[in-house]
């Protein structure tokens, strides 16, 4: 599976990147727009909102890939070698469960904004459009996380 999900992360990888780029593009112009022109650009705003959306979504994914992720361990590395496991099972089963609920509930979030044609003000954008990021992440989240429960159990069968 690890073969599967590695091109992804590198392509997520080289999303964020581009989307970061545009991001810190656009506030650029946001700010010169507002402070030298006098008129603040009506579409930079919108546009920032939607990259940072979708810059922290994939970025989470890439983090979770990596191991890089947010992780408060002080407590678990107090305990033995078999209760670290057990808890280290439970998160990933409990990400794996975050992620499939992401992916569900963005999936119906943007199937439903699609339905009803939602068009973003300044852009004119279908908003479903945006909001397609969150079944992407949710489904890769719940991989990642599924790809990390089974090399778990699979290094604790090795190891007896």
């Amino acid at each position: 599976m690890q073969r599967f999900l590695s091109p992804i992360t590198r392509m997520f990888e080289h999303a964020v990147a581009f989307v970061m780029a545009v991001l810190v593009i656009a506030v650029v112009w946001q700010v010169f727009t507002r402070y030298v022109l006098g008129h603040q650009s009506s579409w930079t705003e919108e546009l920032s909102t939607f990259l940072l959306m979708w810059a922290a979504l994939l970025g989470a994914c890439v983090a979770f890939a990596r191991d890089a992720h947010l992780g408060l361990d002080f407590f678990v590395k107090k305990l033995d070698n078999t209760s670290q496991k057990t808890v280290e099972r439970y998160v990933h089963a409990t990400t794996f469960l975050f992620g499939a609920v992401l992916a569900f509930g963005g999936y119906e979030l943007a199937a439903r904004t699609l339905a009803t044609n939602q068009i973003s003000p300044a852009l004119g954008w279908k908003v479903g459009y945006v909001y397609v990021v969150l079944p992407l992440s949710g489904v890769y989240i719940a991989l990642l996380a599924l790809e990390k429960m089974m090399s778990s159990f699979k290094n604790a069968a090795s190891d007896r």
